[in-house]
Protein backbone atom coordinates (compact mmCIF):
# COMPACT_ATOMS: atom_id res chain seq x y z
CA UNK A 1 0.00 0.00 0.00
CA UNK A 2 3.21 2.43 0.77
CA UNK A 3 5.04 1.59 -2.44
CA UNK A 4 1.74 2.49 -4.47
CA UNK A 5 0.82 6.09 -2.56
CA UNK A 6 4.94 6.75 -2.91
CA UNK A 7 4.94 5.79 -6.70
CA UNK A 8 1.56 7.93 -7.06
CA UNK A 9 3.41 10.58 -5.50
CA UNK A 10 6.44 9.83 -8.11
CA UNK A 11 8.83 8.30 -5.65
CA UNK A 12 10.99 5.86 -6.92
CA UNK A 13 9.68 2.66 -5.21
CA UNK A 14 11.26 -0.61 -4.67
CA UNK A 15 8.94 -3.39 -2.95
CA UNK A 16 10.79 -6.82 -1.58
CA UNK A 17 8.64 -9.59 -1.06
CA UNK A 18 10.45 -12.59 0.28
CA UNK A 19 7.91 -15.10 -0.77
CA UNK A 20 6.75 -16.16 -4.81
CA UNK A 21 3.50 -15.28 -3.51
CA UNK A 22 0.85 -14.06 -1.14
CA UNK A 23 -0.53 -16.96 -0.43
CA UNK A 24 -0.29 -16.94 3.80
CA UNK A 25 -3.30 -18.38 5.73
CA UNK A 26 -2.41 -16.25 8.53
CA UNK A 27 -3.23 -13.27 6.87
CA UNK A 28 -6.31 -11.58 7.87
CA UNK A 29 -9.48 -10.97 5.60
CA UNK A 30 -10.90 -7.50 6.73
CA UNK A 31 -11.53 -4.52 5.19
CA UNK A 32 -12.59 -1.95 6.88
CA UNK A 33 -14.90 0.59 6.42
CA UNK A 34 -11.80 3.54 6.86
CA UNK A 35 -9.48 1.49 4.28
CA UNK A 36 -12.58 1.10 1.58
CA UNK A 37 -12.95 5.22 2.44
CA UNK A 38 -9.22 5.83 1.49
CA UNK A 39 -9.51 3.65 -1.24
CA UNK A 40 -12.36 5.46 -2.78
CA UNK A 41 -10.66 8.37 -2.21
CA UNK A 42 -7.89 7.08 -4.73
CA UNK A 43 -10.21 5.99 -7.35
CA UNK A 44 -9.53 2.66 -6.62
CA UNK A 45 -13.16 1.53 -4.80
CA UNK A 46 -14.92 0.18 -7.75
CA UNK A 47 -12.50 -2.19 -8.86
CA UNK A 48 -11.83 -3.15 -5.37
CA UNK A 49 -15.05 -3.94 -4.79
CA UNK A 50 -15.40 -6.16 -8.38
CA UNK A 51 -12.74 -8.54 -6.98
CA UNK A 52 -14.56 -11.49 -4.96
CA UNK A 53 -15.44 -10.69 -1.70
CA UNK A 54 -18.53 -10.86 1.14
CA UNK A 55 -19.91 -7.92 2.94
CA UNK A 56 -20.61 -8.14 6.52
CA UNK A 57 -22.72 -5.17 8.13
CA UNK A 58 -22.65 -6.99 11.58
CA UNK A 59 -20.58 -8.84 14.16
CA UNK A 60 -22.16 -11.44 16.56
CA UNK A 61 -21.00 -13.27 19.50
CA UNK A 62 -22.65 -16.57 20.45
CA UNK A 63 -22.07 -16.81 24.21
CA UNK A 64 -23.36 -20.37 26.24
CA UNK A 65 -25.31 -20.88 22.85
CA UNK A 66 -27.25 -17.51 22.65
CA UNK A 67 -26.57 -15.10 19.83
CA UNK A 68 -26.16 -11.83 20.39
CA UNK A 69 -25.64 -8.90 18.07
CA UNK A 70 -22.50 -6.53 19.40
CA UNK A 71 -21.36 -4.94 16.40
CA UNK A 72 -23.09 -2.58 13.86
CA UNK A 73 -21.58 -1.13 11.03
CA UNK A 74 -24.50 -0.42 9.05
CA UNK A 75 -25.08 2.35 11.23
CA UNK A 76 -21.45 3.78 10.87
CA UNK A 77 -21.72 7.18 8.50
CA UNK A 78 -19.12 6.23 6.05
CA UNK A 79 -18.77 5.79 2.34
CA UNK A 80 -18.92 1.59 3.00
CA UNK A 81 -20.78 1.12 6.05
CA UNK A 82 -19.69 -2.61 6.17
CA UNK A 83 -16.49 -4.61 6.48
CA UNK A 84 -15.28 -6.69 3.19
CA UNK A 85 -13.81 -9.77 3.55
CA UNK A 86 -11.84 -10.49 1.18
CA UNK A 87 -8.68 -13.08 1.16
CA UNK A 88 -5.55 -10.70 1.80
CA UNK A 89 -3.70 -12.90 -1.51
CA UNK A 90 -6.63 -10.86 -3.55
CA UNK A 91 -6.24 -7.78 -1.94
CA UNK A 92 -2.24 -7.63 -2.37
CA UNK A 93 -2.83 -8.57 -6.08
CA UNK A 94 -5.09 -5.90 -6.52
CA UNK A 95 -2.46 -3.17 -4.88
CA UNK A 96 0.44 -4.52 -7.13
CA UNK A 97 -1.86 -4.72 -10.27
CA UNK A 98 -2.47 -0.72 -9.45
CA UNK A 99 1.15 -0.19 -8.51
CA UNK A 100 2.86 -1.45 -11.54
CA UNK A 101 0.71 1.42 -13.33
CA UNK A 102 3.40 3.80 -12.25
CA UNK A 103 6.74 3.25 -14.17
CA UNK A 104 8.89 3.99 -10.64
CA UNK A 105 7.37 1.25 -8.97
CA UNK A 106 9.11 -2.43 -9.16
CA UNK A 107 8.03 -5.22 -7.21
CA UNK A 108 10.62 -8.13 -6.16
CA UNK A 109 9.37 -11.62 -5.04
CA UNK A 110 10.92 -14.37 -3.55
CA UNK A 111 13.38 -11.18 -2.14
CA UNK A 112 14.08 -11.48 1.43
CA UNK A 113 16.08 -8.95 3.57
CA UNK A 114 18.32 -10.28 5.92
CA UNK A 115 20.13 -7.43 6.58
CA UNK A 116 20.66 -3.46 6.83
CA UNK A 117 23.55 -1.72 4.94
CA UNK A 118 24.67 1.25 6.87
CA UNK A 119 26.94 4.34 5.91
CA UNK A 120 28.31 6.87 8.27
CA UNK A 121 26.06 5.73 10.73
CA UNK A 122 22.84 5.87 8.64
CA UNK A 123 20.77 3.34 7.41
CA UNK A 124 21.55 3.73 3.59
CA UNK A 125 20.13 0.27 1.84
CA UNK A 126 19.66 -3.64 2.43
CA UNK A 127 20.78 -6.92 1.72
CA UNK A 128 18.87 -9.45 0.56
CA UNK A 129 18.79 -12.96 -0.66
CA UNK A 130 17.25 -14.06 -4.07
CA UNK A 131 17.14 -17.44 -6.26
CA UNK A 132 19.55 -15.87 -8.29
CA UNK A 133 21.97 -14.79 -5.13
CA UNK A 134 22.60 -12.02 -2.83
CA UNK A 135 21.35 -8.95 -3.50
CA UNK A 136 22.45 -5.25 -2.63
CA UNK A 137 20.08 -2.41 -2.77
CA UNK A 138 20.92 1.60 -1.73
CA UNK A 139 18.00 3.42 -0.62
CA UNK A 140 17.44 7.21 0.35
CA UNK A 141 14.95 5.52 3.02
CA UNK A 142 14.32 2.02 4.03
CA UNK A 143 10.94 1.11 5.57
CA UNK A 144 10.46 -1.91 7.66
CA UNK A 145 6.88 -3.12 6.81
CA UNK A 146 7.71 -6.96 7.75
CA UNK A 147 4.99 -7.84 10.09
CA UNK A 148 5.37 -8.45 13.88
CA UNK A 149 8.78 -11.23 13.50
CA UNK A 150 10.53 -8.03 11.62
CA UNK A 151 13.91 -8.73 10.00
CA UNK A 152 14.44 -4.87 9.88
CA UNK A 153 13.81 -4.01 13.47
CA UNK A 154 15.62 -6.49 14.52
CA UNK A 155 18.53 -5.54 12.38
CA UNK A 156 18.52 -1.73 13.23
CA UNK A 157 18.69 -2.85 17.33
CA UNK A 158 14.97 -1.31 17.92
CA UNK A 159 13.99 -1.56 20.92
CA UNK A 160 10.67 -3.58 21.80
CA UNK A 161 8.35 -3.14 24.21
CA UNK A 162 6.48 -6.73 24.96
CA UNK A 163 2.80 -5.95 26.29
CA UNK A 164 2.01 -9.58 26.59
CA UNK A 165 -0.50 -11.69 25.06
CA UNK A 166 -2.55 -14.65 27.15
CA UNK A 167 -3.56 -16.81 24.27
CA UNK A 168 -2.27 -18.39 21.43
CA UNK A 169 -4.78 -19.50 18.28
CA UNK A 170 -4.64 -23.03 16.74
CA UNK A 171 -6.07 -21.74 13.26
CA UNK A 172 -7.92 -24.68 10.53
CA UNK A 173 -9.92 -24.96 7.88
CA UNK A 174 -13.73 -26.74 7.74
CA UNK A 175 -15.65 -27.08 4.68
CA UNK A 176 -18.61 -24.87 4.93
CA UNK A 177 -22.65 -26.90 4.62
CA UNK A 178 -25.59 -24.92 2.87
CA UNK A 179 -27.24 -25.06 5.76
CA UNK A 180 -24.76 -23.25 7.89
CA UNK A 181 -25.49 -19.77 8.58
CA UNK A 182 -24.16 -17.05 6.42
CA UNK A 183 -22.63 -14.97 9.37
CA UNK A 184 -18.74 -14.76 10.98
CA UNK A 185 -19.03 -14.90 15.00
CA UNK A 186 -17.08 -15.25 17.66
CA UNK A 187 -18.37 -18.26 20.40
CA UNK A 188 -17.65 -18.68 23.59
CA UNK A 189 -18.35 -21.42 25.72
CA UNK A 190 -17.20 -22.98 28.98
CA UNK A 191 -12.99 -22.36 28.84
CA UNK A 192 -13.35 -21.81 25.51
CA UNK A 193 -13.22 -19.55 22.47
CA UNK A 194 -13.94 -20.17 18.52
CA UNK A 195 -13.96 -17.39 15.88
CA UNK A 196 -15.61 -18.94 12.48
CA UNK A 197 -14.67 -16.50 9.54
CA UNK A 198 -17.27 -17.30 6.81
CA UNK A 199 -15.05 -17.36 3.41
CA UNK A 200 -17.92 -18.72 1.27
CA UNK A 201 -16.55 -21.64 1.07
CA UNK A 202 -15.55 -22.84 3.95
CA UNK A 203 -14.93 -21.66 7.65
CA UNK A 204 -11.51 -20.56 8.88
CA UNK A 205 -11.74 -21.22 12.39
CA UNK A 206 -9.54 -19.54 15.02
CA UNK A 207 -9.45 -22.01 18.30
CA UNK A 208 -7.74 -20.10 21.25
CA UNK A 209 -5.80 -21.44 23.44
CA UNK A 210 -4.29 -20.53 26.75
CA UNK A 211 -0.37 -18.91 25.67
CA UNK A 212 2.17 -21.37 25.96
CA UNK A 213 -0.07 -24.55 25.53
CA UNK A 214 0.18 -25.51 22.62
CA UNK A 215 2.54 -28.12 23.02
CA UNK A 216 0.21 -29.43 26.17
CA UNK A 217 -2.63 -29.39 23.28
CA UNK A 218 -0.84 -31.47 21.00
CA UNK A 219 0.18 -34.16 23.63
CA UNK A 220 -3.68 -35.18 24.01
CA UNK A 221 -5.16 -36.95 20.78
CA UNK A 222 -6.92 -34.89 17.83
CA UNK A 223 -10.22 -36.86 18.93
CA UNK A 224 -10.29 -34.81 22.16
CA UNK A 225 -9.66 -31.27 20.09
CA UNK A 226 -12.66 -32.06 17.89
CA UNK A 227 -15.09 -32.85 20.75
CA UNK A 228 -13.81 -29.53 22.84
CA UNK A 229 -14.85 -27.78 19.04
CA UNK A 230 -18.11 -30.07 18.63
CA UNK A 231 -19.25 -28.76 21.89
CA UNK A 232 -18.48 -25.55 20.82
CA UNK A 233 -20.43 -25.36 17.81
CA UNK A 234 -22.63 -29.17 17.54
CA UNK A 235 -23.79 -27.67 14.13
CA UNK A 236 -20.25 -28.57 12.24
CA UNK A 237 -21.02 -32.25 13.25
CA UNK A 238 -19.36 -34.96 10.89
CA UNK A 239 -17.21 -32.33 9.26
CA UNK A 240 -14.76 -32.36 12.38
CA UNK A 241 -13.48 -35.72 10.64
CA UNK A 242 -11.54 -32.85 8.30
CA UNK A 243 -9.42 -32.33 11.23
CA UNK A 244 -7.59 -35.89 10.20
CA UNK A 245 -4.75 -34.91 12.25
CA UNK A 246 -2.68 -32.18 14.16
CA UNK A 247 -0.90 -31.80 10.58
CA UNK A 248 -4.19 -30.06 9.67
CA UNK A 249 -4.07 -27.45 12.98
CA UNK A 250 -1.80 -24.48 12.50
CA UNK A 251 -0.41 -22.42 15.83
CA UNK A 252 -0.80 -18.78 15.64
CA UNK A 253 1.36 -17.39 18.17
CA UNK A 254 -0.59 -14.09 19.66
CA UNK A 255 1.59 -10.94 20.15
CA UNK A 256 1.19 -7.35 21.41
CA UNK A 257 4.04 -5.64 21.33
CA UNK A 258 5.59 -1.90 20.16
CA UNK A 259 8.88 -0.50 19.46
CA UNK A 260 9.49 2.43 21.80
CA UNK A 261 10.83 4.31 18.21
CA UNK A 262 10.11 3.23 15.30
CA UNK A 263 12.99 5.00 13.18
CA UNK A 264 16.84 5.75 13.26
CA UNK A 265 18.56 7.69 10.66
CA UNK A 266 17.35 6.53 7.18
CA UNK A 267 14.89 4.15 8.43
CA UNK A 268 11.51 3.74 9.54
CA UNK A 269 9.03 0.85 10.54
CA UNK A 270 5.15 0.97 10.05
CA UNK A 271 2.52 -1.48 10.81
CA UNK A 272 3.21 -4.93 12.82
CA UNK A 273 6.52 -4.31 12.70
CA UNK A 274 6.28 -1.04 14.84
CA UNK A 275 3.36 -2.41 16.83
CA UNK A 276 1.92 -5.62 16.56
CA UNK A 277 -1.67 -5.93 16.96
CA UNK A 278 -3.43 -8.53 19.12
CA UNK A 279 -6.33 -10.12 16.41
CA UNK A 280 -8.90 -9.27 18.82
CA UNK A 281 -11.10 -7.17 16.36
CA UNK A 282 -9.02 -7.79 13.35
CA UNK A 283 -7.64 -4.20 13.12
CA UNK A 284 -4.22 -4.68 12.57
CA UNK A 285 -4.43 -4.17 8.85
CA UNK A 286 -6.83 -1.12 9.33
CA UNK A 287 -4.00 0.13 11.57
CA UNK A 288 -0.91 -0.78 8.86
CA UNK A 289 -2.83 1.12 5.76
CA UNK A 290 -3.52 4.06 7.98
CA UNK A 291 0.11 4.02 8.74
CA UNK A 292 1.18 3.34 5.12
CA UNK A 293 -1.25 6.82 4.10
CA UNK A 294 0.34 8.76 6.79
CA UNK A 295 3.88 8.05 6.05
CA UNK A 296 3.22 9.29 2.61
CA UNK A 297 1.44 12.08 3.50
CA UNK A 298 4.33 13.01 5.38
CA UNK A 299 7.64 11.93 3.36
CA UNK A 300 6.33 11.90 -0.08
CA UNK A 301 7.88 15.71 -0.65
CA UNK A 302 11.20 14.97 1.32
CA UNK A 303 11.72 11.78 -0.49
CA UNK A 304 11.21 13.48 -4.21
CA UNK A 305 13.82 15.82 -3.06
CA UNK A 306 16.06 13.21 -1.20
CA UNK A 307 16.44 15.13 1.76
CA UNK A 308 14.46 12.71 4.58
CA UNK A 309 15.60 14.20 7.96
CA UNK A 310 15.02 12.47 11.20
CA UNK A 311 12.48 15.17 11.96
CA UNK A 312 10.37 13.78 9.18
CA UNK A 313 10.64 10.33 10.42
CA UNK A 314 9.88 11.48 13.97
CA UNK A 315 6.77 13.10 12.29
CA UNK A 316 5.25 9.76 11.42
CA UNK A 317 5.73 8.24 14.73
CA UNK A 318 3.94 11.29 16.07
CA UNK A 319 1.24 10.81 14.29
CA UNK A 320 0.44 7.42 14.33
CA UNK A 321 1.38 5.71 17.64
CA UNK A 322 -1.22 7.76 19.59
CA UNK A 323 -3.76 5.53 17.48
CA UNK A 324 -1.39 2.39 17.80
CA UNK A 325 -1.47 2.95 21.38
CA UNK A 326 -5.30 3.75 22.50
CA UNK A 327 -5.86 0.79 20.02
CA UNK A 328 -3.21 -1.81 21.96
CA UNK A 329 -5.53 -0.50 25.25
CA UNK A 330 -8.69 -1.34 24.19
CA UNK A 331 -7.40 -4.91 23.18
CA UNK A 332 -5.37 -5.30 26.21
CA UNK A 333 -8.44 -4.42 28.22
CA UNK A 334 -10.32 -7.08 26.35
CA UNK A 335 -7.25 -9.51 27.02
CA UNK A 336 -8.04 -9.31 30.26
CA UNK A 337 -11.40 -8.43 31.16
CA UNK A 338 -12.82 -11.45 28.68
CA UNK A 339 -10.43 -13.36 27.16
CA UNK A 340 -8.30 -14.25 30.09
CA UNK A 341 -11.16 -15.09 32.16
CA UNK A 342 -13.18 -17.45 29.80
CA UNK A 343 -10.01 -19.53 29.04
CA UNK A 344 -9.66 -19.78 32.88
CA UNK A 345 -13.07 -20.94 34.14
CA UNK A 346 -14.56 -24.16 33.11
CA UNK A 347 -17.95 -23.29 34.73
CA UNK A 348 -21.02 -23.30 32.25
CA UNK A 349 -21.15 -19.33 30.49
CA UNK A 350 -24.01 -17.37 30.23
CA UNK A 351 -23.92 -13.63 28.81
CA UNK A 352 -22.79 -10.78 30.90
CA UNK A 353 -24.77 -7.80 31.91
CA UNK A 354 -22.75 -5.60 30.16
CA UNK A 355 -22.43 -7.79 27.31
CA UNK A 356 -26.91 -7.80 27.23
CA UNK A 357 -26.91 -4.35 27.22
CA UNK A 358 -24.01 -3.50 24.19
CA UNK A 359 -26.17 -6.10 22.05
CA UNK A 360 -29.74 -4.28 22.81
CA UNK A 361 -28.18 -0.64 22.74
CA UNK A 362 -27.86 0.85 19.18
CA UNK A 363 -25.39 3.37 19.90
CA UNK A 364 -23.55 0.71 22.31
CA UNK A 365 -23.21 -1.31 18.96
CA UNK A 366 -22.56 1.74 16.65
CA UNK A 367 -19.60 2.61 19.18
CA UNK A 368 -17.92 -0.77 18.78
CA UNK A 369 -18.51 -0.59 15.03
CA UNK A 370 -16.66 2.67 14.92
CA UNK A 371 -13.61 1.02 17.00
CA UNK A 372 -13.14 -2.24 14.86
CA UNK A 373 -14.04 -0.52 11.46
CA UNK A 374 -12.62 3.31 11.55
CA UNK A 375 -10.56 3.39 15.09
CA UNK A 376 -8.62 6.31 16.26
CA UNK A 377 -7.43 9.19 13.35
CA UNK A 378 -8.24 7.65 10.58
CA UNK A 379 -6.26 9.00 7.26
CA UNK A 380 -6.99 10.16 4.24
CA UNK A 381 -4.60 10.22 0.89
CA UNK A 382 -3.00 13.48 -0.20
CA UNK A 383 -3.24 14.79 -3.30
CA UNK A 384 0.36 13.77 -5.63
CA UNK A 385 2.80 16.08 -5.89
CA UNK A 386 3.32 13.88 -9.39
CA UNK A 387 2.80 10.78 -10.84
CA UNK A 388 4.19 8.77 -13.57
CA UNK A 389 1.40 6.52 -14.73
CA UNK A 390 0.86 3.90 -17.24
CA UNK A 391 -1.52 1.41 -18.47
CA UNK A 392 -1.86 -1.71 -15.99
CA UNK A 393 -0.10 -4.49 -17.03
CA UNK A 394 -1.72 -7.98 -16.99
CA UNK A 395 -0.59 -9.82 -14.27
CA UNK A 396 -1.83 -12.87 -13.12
CA UNK A 397 -4.25 -13.54 -10.66
CA UNK A 398 -3.42 -15.76 -8.04
CA UNK A 399 -5.22 -19.47 -8.15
Amino acid sequence: MLGYLLARAGVEVLVLEKHQDFLRDFRGDTIHPSTLTAMDELGLLEGLLHVPHRRVDHLAAIVGGRRLQVADFARLKVRCPFLAFMPQWDFLTFLAHEAARYSNFQLRMQSEVVGLRTQNGRVAGVEARTPEGGLEVSADLVIGADGRSSTVRQSAGLRVRNLGAPMDVLWFRLSKANTDPDESAGVFGAGAILVLIDRGTHWQCGYVIPKGSYDEERRSSVDEFRSRVHRLVPHLGSRLAEISSWNDVKLLTVTVDRLEQWWRPGLLCIGDAAHAMSPIGGVGINLAIQDAIATANILSRPLLRRDVVDRDLARVQARRSWPARATQRVQLLAQRRIVANILGDERPLQPSLALRILSSVGWMRKLLAWLIGVGFRPEHPAAPARTQWQAAPQIPSVP
